[in-house]
């Protein structure tokens, strides 16, 4: 499909058209200070490609937009790290810890059983999620780097990500039953809204960002590897 959003966008524009474009604002490195700016002006004084933050702004906000073999080699591979990482961050940081904050506060009417047993699971979450982003992190990453410096790491290759890449939304389901099916009558409904609002928007922002890692940072390492053979 043709680009919705364009450099010649002011991001301010492009926020009031969809405002979680601010997470991927924040995520490759600009302020909010920068909104009045067009998104190409923007991109040049942060040292970001623009195709690349234009490409990560379509894809996060249009799930009918698909990237083009042209897209995918125009790609920096840089600043698309440098967005996943951003995420990494956030979402170990400050989205699980304001979740399970959340958590504690929305269960406190209930017993101690179900209490402990649904903190467990949402702990057994963070934690397989922390695990996952660490293997990027640890290998993934620096796999990559190695390559844009020329080298060619034996024994890996962006196959074998792509074939361990599972799916980290799938529990959220799981989380969001609980909350709105299993729950006593006892606990609060507006923070039971609340803890709703924050699963959905963390499962909606988890299938993004997967989609940026298959469908834009796989394709291009490909391309990378192709190039260093």
């Amino acid at each position: 499909m043709k680009d919705i959003f364009t450099p010649d966008m002011r991001l301010s524009d492009m926020i009031d058209m969809n405002y979680s474009l601010m997470q991927v604002i924040s995520r490759m490195g600009m302020g909010l200070g920068l909104a009045g700016m067009s998104a190409g002006e923007a991109c040049r004084q942060c040292g970001l490609d623009t195709h690349t933050f234009m490409l990560v702004c379509n894809v996060y906000s249009f799930p009918e937009y698909v990237p083009s073999q042209e897209d995918i080699a125009a790609v920096d591979i840089s600043d698309i790290v440098r967005y996943l990482r951003g995420s990494h961050a956030y979402y170990t940081g400050r989205a699980l810890s304001n979740l399970e904050s959340s958590f504690n506060c929305l269960l406190e009417p209930c017993g101690d059983g179900r209490k402990a047993a649904i903190m467990k699971f949402f702990v057994d979450y963070k934690s397989e999620l922390e695990k996952h982003f660490a293997r990027e992190e640890n290998e993934v990453f620096p796999y990559i780097e190695a390559l844009q410096n020329g080298r060619r790491p034996e024994g890996y290759s962006i196959d074998q990500f792509e074939e361990h890449h599972e799916s980290v939304d799938e529990k959220l389901e799981d989380m969001k039953n609980i909350v709105m099916k299993y729950l006593p009558s006892e606990c609060d409904s507006q923070m039971r809204m609340w803890v709703l609002v924050s699963v959905y928007g963390l499962r909606d922002d988890l299938r993004r960002h997967t989609y940026v890692e298959d469908n834009i940072l796989v394709p291009a390492v490909r391309n990378l590897e192709n190039d260093g053979e």
